[in-house]
């Protein structure tokens, strides 16, 4: 029930971001879902892609330094209070929410929800004995 989620360091200056979607687009990457968090310095740009071995390799290839963390994927009705509820399950728990960043799905009434938790494997149990669905990778990488 993991996510490979891969993350790009990126000096914060005109043009990096774009040299990203640039080797991503010619490698024949499709991004998934995204968010980038930034610094005055640096940025961390975040990746769910169709296929992270060859955007690792392909980013590399062109000097960036690429990362790789597990995520979990979490379906989440697409109306108010839809957060709200898994984020209570989450607080009952006790579990605690590094960072997380959504995206809606192209069809359908959910959105999708991508956490990183402190405690990954905990969070994934909580989730699913709650009747949260928690989406598989090869499902967010499109294959």
């Amino acid at each position: 029930m993991r996510v490979e989620q891969i993350s790009v360091f990126l000096e914060n200056k005109a043009g990096r971001l774009s040299e990203v979607t640039r080797i991503l687009a010619e490698a024949q990457i499709n991004i998934r879902a995204l968010s980038l968090a930034d610094t005055s310095d640096f940025g961390i740009l975040r990746l769910i892609v169709s296929d992270n071995d060859k955007a690792k390799d392909a980013l590399r290839k062109h000097g960036f330094t690429v990362g790789k963390t597990d995520v979990v994927a979490v379906e989440v009705g697409d109306r108010p209070g839809g957060l709200h509820a898994i984020l209570e399950v989450l607080r009952k728990a006790n579990v605690n929410v590094e960072y997380m960043y959504a995206f809606v799905q192209q069809s359908g009434n959910n959105a999708v929800i991508i956490f990183r938790f402190d405690h990954l494997d905990e969070a994934v149990k909580v989730l699913t004995e709650s009747g949260i669905k928690v989406i598989e990778g090869k499902t967010l990488y499109g294959m």
